[in-house]
């Protein structure tokens, strides 16, 4: 899922420094790259599958198999959520032909599992990663609730976006994913070349993003993502004061995380 956002808690400070550390974001400056063909909106796109891959070697987010990444995410009652996201050795060929990598997003309260989800991405020969879809669920008492905000791409109405452009330049604007009323993410490249600290470590050649969905117009997420490491921070900048940073990456035996939905393996 492109976009997971906390609810609101109380921590002034962190908006603070939300604010100073991105105040040039949207500032202006850098390339007018509005022109670059990126999805938008509802439109449909034909996919041609030859000229995806399901390896992804994207300089601010390569998806090795057997790649995991741990986070730690405050909730809106100043709880802590841990989430761990693991690529996959699987492949799944998506409902408009295209195969993409499975990556596995698992949250934890506690020991417990609260969310499940298998992403499917996979590489345009330009180097623009896509998001083709999920299988999600939510889990209550070890048992799922809710499987609501699963959609793959080419069924009912569908769509696959991007996830991040081939070459990120300030001013791209675009969709990440559209399934009506449940998945309807955009994203905005703000800067490139920025500094961001996470538990992980301090990176100076950063990805600055802006996600928004128009299901939810109030919540504005910046995130950060570091070039040969991938997502670092995520904050949300309206409609909340959440903060997912990464703590580690480390790399798992082949199979880890292919089990079902509630038993990542």
């Amino acid at each position: 899922m492109p976009s997971r956002t906390s609810e609101a808690f109380p921590v002034v400070a962190l908006v603070a420094v939300a604010g100073v550390l991105l105040a040039g974001c949207t500032a202006g400056g850098g390339t007018d790259a509005s022109s670059v063909a990126l999805p938008q909106g509802d439109e449909h796109v034909e996919l041609d599958p030859a000229e995806f891959s399901p390896d992804i070697d994207h300089p601010y987010w390569p998806m090795t198999p057997g790649t995991q990444w741990e986070y730690r995410e405050l909730d809106g009652e100043g709880g802590e959520l841990r989430i761990v996201v693991t690529v996959t050795t699987e492949t799944r060929e998506i409902a408009n032909g295209v195969t993409a990598r499975v990556v596995r997003d698992t949250v934890y309260e506690g020991d417990s599992i609260v969310e499940d989800t298998f992403d499917w991405y996979a590489q345009h020969e330009d180097g623009s990663v896509w998001y083709l879809g999920e299988d999600t669920a939510e889990f209550e008492d070890g048992e799922i609730a809710t499987t609501a905000g699963s959609f793959e791409a080419g069924v009912d109405g569908a769509e696959a976006g991007v996830l991040l452009p081939g070459d990120p330049q300030p001013g791209q604007a675009y969709r990440q994913e559209y399934f009506a009323g449940e998945a309807e993410d955009e994203g905005e490249v703000l800067r490139t070349g920025e500094l961001a600290e996470a538990p992980y470590g301090a990176f100076d050649d950063v990805l600055v993003t802006r996600d928004t969905t128009p299901l939810d117009p109030d919540v504005v997420e910046y995130k950060f993502y570091a070039r040969a490491v991938g997502p670092l921070l995520a904050l949300d900048i309206s409609g909340g004061a959440g903060r997912e940073e990464l703590v580690e990456v480390r790399t798992v035996p082949d199979g880890t995380g292919t089990g079902p939905l509630g038993q990542p393996g």
